[in-house]
């Protein structure tokens, strides 16, 4: 067999006749540095750019997160676990408009009962939500908040509904925390609430004190008090009571009221015939119409008066 140099070109081709070339040819043949020679193994494939091979997600270092998303637990536990039948139903935020529409420092309008109520019927939902959380929580072999839900080895647990166990464990922080903030505002409403009506009372007793002063102020000073009245007597039947005082009895008035022997006089002058009696009654001036007259009973009148001590 004939031998042939090992840079011959009948190596390089594989098809087609082999060109004729002189040994004077084959050592005069030169390469240049930067590219390969034609039967170099890396001039029958071209290579990539470097970006792309930088940019290839192969290329790239795993991390943590990547390697959870990839790993998986064994596919005894993954057809163990059951689907939920029926999804419990998510968790959403309470409506906070009450909230919103109540008083502010700033401004704002007062708060009212109907706003407490309002809150108060709040609070109930979000008792009965957490209920019916731990009633969920207790069917699922009574995990509770704090069990664990994986088993010895490590996996997630094959006999309990994990997706409605994380939901309603979920469910239940979000709800408790919604509650106590519901509950601090019910606090800050009922606040709000007594110091208006406590403040509204004071203001209510300062007028009618002030009132009372002016009244008394302007009402003419009495000189004589009813001490007892007989019931069925001309006095009670004109409607005289206990601890009147009187102001004008017919013609006699402060200003020329000596003793009771005044009154007595005009009491025996107008038997049969009205008086004009005039009494102050709870800081009220009163007019009376008074008829002395014989009855069943003693004197004219069948009343007490006494004369006041200035």
């Amino acid at each position: 067999m004939a031998s042939h140099h090992p840079m011959t070109p009948s190596l390089c081709h594989t098809h087609g006749p082999a060109p004729t070339v002189s040994p004077h040819d084959i050592m005069t043949v030169h390469h240049p540095p930067s590219l390969p020679p034609p039967c170099h193994p890396q001039a029958t494939a071209p290579r990539a750019p470097r970006h792309h091979m930088t940019s290839s997600p192969l290329r790239r270092p795993m991390t943590s997160s990547a390697l959870r998303h990839v790993a998986a637990p064994p596919l005894r536990h993954r057809a163990a676990l059951p689907r939920p039948s029926r999804p419990l139903r998510r968790w959403c935020p309470p409506a906070r408009a009450v909230v919103a529409a109540m008083a502010q420092p700033g401004g704002g309008r007062p708060v009212t009962i109907s706003d407490v109520q309002q809150l108060v019927r709040r609070k109930d939902e979000l008792e009965a939500q957490i209920k019916a959380c731990y009633e969920l929580l207790e069917g699922q072999k009574g995990v509770g908040m704090h069990e664990p839900l994986v088993d010895a080895e490590g996996f997630p647990r094959a006999d309990i509904d994990l997706y409605q166990v994380r939901t309603a464990r979920h469910n239940v922080i979000c709800l408790q925390n919604d509650h106590k903030a519901l509950m601090k505002q019910v606090e800050e409403a009922l606040h709000q609430l007594h110091a208006r009506e406590k403040e509204k009372h004071a203001k209510d007793e300062a007028e009618a004190l002030a009132e009372a002063m002016s009244q008394s102020q302007n009402l003419p000073q009495a000189f004589a008090k009813v001490n007892t009245v007989t019931p069925g007597s001309p006095a009670s039947v004109s409607g005289l009571q206990v601890d009147d005082e009187i102001v004008e009895f017919g013609s006699v008035n402060v200003n020329n009221f000596q003793n009771l022997q005044n009154i007595a006089t005009v009491v025996q002058h107008s038997e049969g015939r009205p008086l004009s009696v005039t009494v102050i009654r709870s800081g009220k001036k009163v007019h009376v119409g008074l008829t002395p007259k014989r009855w069943a009973g003693k004197g004219l009148l069948g009343c007490n008066i006494i004369p006041l001590q200035r």
